[in-house]
């Protein structure tokens, strides 16, 4: 790790005699069990449990045999010089050899120092509070001498200075002196970051001794980087750095939708469902169906839990009794960057020609914390309007009206013509935001740090023309400064973007082991870019001839995002406007982050790399999806589905029940069977293209007919 090999335990015997070992091992073994079923806990017992560590210290069962040992004795003595001097025994087992230059040393974990069972015992005995942590300290500094770089050490310190209440200054000190002892000692960075955050964290001194600190931490490891700029232990401290120095104090609130001061124009037809336009995006004069009710978005800076009726209130006319439940768009749990809720609209209390005010008051009270612990303190006031200019005059779409699939072929679409009079994109797009005057905290100290650093990287390209960390440094400064500087995130034409993206172009070339992260990192960049600026943003709206199922002959603007070459999806925070969206002939592989677009009724993800149907999870929370296509990707090619380990299964998913997947066990394959409901159950689909995908079969598409009963159109083939 870290450039470092490892070395090999061997000590090149022959094979005899490691045959040899093995049976004395396993006659070891077979005789702890013995005793550790019968529960005997006599000197000998623990003699031959040490003996068995000492041979082979990952042996969990072994440490926890020594641990009910240790509780027999608290059990049974009360006096504590006795339960000191056992307890100070415990910790010399497995004994310490000569690692650390002296035979007294506690022979530190004999076969392997880095064994984690070990650590583990070792911090459960001193947590008893019997043994003496200056003497933990004294062999923490022998061990480190030994093995500078040994994490295990290093995060046995931190335990150990925790418990006695250590300096944060001491231990600084410390990491200095070893860190100048090596430049390349990760281990000492690491540490060094652990402390200072918790120092940060506690705002000691003030903003300006933070400000002093960084600095000083900042030269620190720039004696680093100009030493061996090749060696990693530098740049990752420079990057917790630089995340140090742009990261805001608590989470933001950066979007939502409806817009704060926009204007919607309601309709309603025969069924009661609303159809709503809003002039505040480029897709204004297209009307969105709501059946159960118009979704409120809020998006913040950062994953956040606790938003809920008391954290955030509605106000309106409209509004029934009962509360707005909010629910997060996300598929990990009960914190999300974006979160949800209904505003449902009865028919019967709108009149024609009417404005209706509706007030959303962020945060009044405290109760919205992010993942690392931060209140939400920046109380925000919405307001938006809802104008009804007609009731029941609208035909419905659904049902048996639907007489032709919504086409996607790139012959029905024409680039969008905006007349900049009427509709001042730019504007509009950045009413999206909440805090025009930007979301970091833009000090002169985080502009000339940013500058100073850039230099840096500069110089030492200047130097060595490919390193590859000075790159990718390089990049990640200047988006830090694109986002620092002047105005609202869409206001602001980001100043670098075109040389980021030459720079992650540069490591593709330079640095193929990893260029998937770089191909990652330069979607991001190309997506913030489309989604930022007027200019960029018109050259992907378009417009469509309006024939299918879901535009009844209208004419539908898209953002066409096609033919990009993305491997990520990002920056969807400032899309939340979109109602229909092709992001076709790509390198997706994941579309993590989507659910975020609550509008969203058209998608195509046609001609990417989708490997199965769980990889769609995250179109279940959008429940306005009216059409999908997913036509020509990798659906069932591959037997072993990775994305389980990154959406939830049906098996521990509550909103599943084994009825909707086990009813057609018997006739269908179960696998693909879990992944359709995973991937579509409760979803309203109109028309589904799956054609040119490995699991396009006959049984698939009798699940698929089953799982979507709203289903009209499969591959462009009416569904009866």
């Amino acid at each position: 790790m870290h450039g470092r090999p490892r070395k090999s335990l061997s000590d090149g015997g022959s094979q005899e005699k490691d045959m040899a070992k093995a049976a004395g091992l396993q006659s070891l073994q077979t005789q702890f069990f013995k005793n550790h079923h019968e529960k005997i806990y006599t000197k000998e017992a623990l003699q031959l449990n040490a003996k068995l560590l000492e041979i082979n210290p990952e042996i969990y069962t072994a440490w926890n045999y020594r641990k009910l040992a240790i509780k027999q004795l608290l059990e049974s003595e009360s006096d504590s010089a006795v339960i000191k001097q056992s307890l100070d025994e415990e910790l010399r087992v497995p004994r310490f050899s000569s690692l650390c230059g002296e035979g007294q040393v506690e022979r530190a974990l004999k076969r392997n120092h880095k064994s984690y069972g070990a650590w583990h015992h070792r911090k459960w005995v001193i947590n008893m509070g019997y043994s003496s942590l200056d003497h933990e300290f004294q062999l923490l500094d022998q061990l480190l001498k030994a093995d500078s770089r040994n994490f295990h050490g290093w995060n046995y310190r931190r335990f150990v200075a925790d418990m006695k209440k250590s300096r944060d200054e001491d231990e600084l000190k410390f990491t200095t002196k070893k860190i100048n002892e090596n430049f390349s000692n990760y281990s000492a960075w690491h540490n060094r970051s652990a402390i200072l955050s918790h120092m940060l964290k506690n705002k000691y001194g003030g903003i300006s001794a933070k400000e002093q600190e960084m600095t000083e931490e900042y030269e620190l490891v720039r004696q680093a980087l100009f030493t061996d700029s090749e060696d990693q232990s530098g740049w990752f401290y420079h990057l917790w750095l630089l995340g140090q120095t742009i990261a805001p104090i608590g989470p933001k609130l950066e979007m939502s939708w409806p817009s704060n001061g926009s204007q919607l124009i309601i309709d309603f037809n025969e069924q009661s469902h609303a159809y709503v336009s809003d002039f505040d995006t480029p897709f204004g004069t297209d009307r969105c169906m709501f059946s159960e009710g118009i979704p409120l978005v809020l998006h913040f800076s950062e994953p956040v839990k606790g938003v809920n009726a008391s954290t955030v209130t509605v106000s309106s006319l409209l509004l029934e009794s009962e509360s707005l439940v909010w629910r997060p768009i996300s598929p990990h749990g009960l914190q999300a960057k974006t979160w949800v809720t209904l505003l449902k609209l009865p028919s019967t209390k709108f009149r024609a020609g009417e404005t209706y005010k509706v007030q959303i008051r962020v945060a009044d009270t405290l109760g919205i914390i992010s993942l690392n612990g931060y209140n939400f303190t920046c109380p925000t006031a919405l307001d938006f309007s809802l104008d009804v200019h007609t009731m029941t005059t609208i035909r419905s779409t659904g049902g048996n009206s639907v007489t032709v699939p919504l086409a996607w072929e790139a012959d029905f679409f024409f680039p969008l013509a905006i007349d900049e009079n009427k509709f001042p994109i730019e504007l509009h797009l950045d009413s999206l935001s909440i805090d025009g005057s930007g979301n970091q905290e833009n000090t002169r100290w985080q502009q000339e740090t940013l500058d100073r650093e850039i230099k840096v990287c500069r110089e030492l390209l200047e130097i060595e023309m490919d390193s590859k960390w000075a790159k990718l440094t390089l990049a990640r400064l200047l988006i830090a400064q694109d986002m620092l500087s002047g105005g609202s995130i869409l206001r602001n034409k980001r100043m670098h973007t075109d040389e980021v993206l030459q720079l992650f172009n540069d490591l593709i070339e330079i640095d193929p082991s990893h260029a998937e992260y770089y191909k990652d990192q330069f979607s991001l960049i190309l997506l913030d870019k489309v989604s930022s600026g007027k200019q960029n943003l018109q050259e992907y709206l378009w417009d469509s001839k309006g024939t299918g199922s879901l535009s009844n002959g209208e004419r539908n603007k898209w953002l066409r995002l096609h033919g990009l070459s993305l491997s990520r999806l990002g920056s969807l925070e400032q899309l939340l406007w979109v109602q229909r969206l092709d992001i076709s002939h790509n390198r997706l592989q994941s579309i993590d982050g989507l659910e975020a677009l609550q509008l969203l009724g058209c998608l195509n993800l046609s001609h990417n790399l989708l490997a199965n149907f769980t990889a769609l999870g995250p179109l279940r929370q959008i429940k306005t999806l009216r059409a999908l296509n997913i036509a020509d990707n990798k659906i069932g090619a591959h037997t072993v589905n990775s994305t389980r380990f990154s959406f939830p299964s049906a098996l521990n998913n509550s909103s599943i029940s084994n009825a909707d997947t086990t009813r057609d066990a018997d006739e269908e394959n179960l696998e693909i069977s879990w992944e359709i409901t995973i991937a579509f159950k409760g979803l309203h689909l109109r028309q589904l293209d799956i054609a040119g995908n490995p699991a396009n079969d006959e049984k698939c598409r009798r699940l698929l007919m089953k799982t979507l009963p709203s289903l009209k159109w499969l591959d462009g083939t009416s569904v009866n």
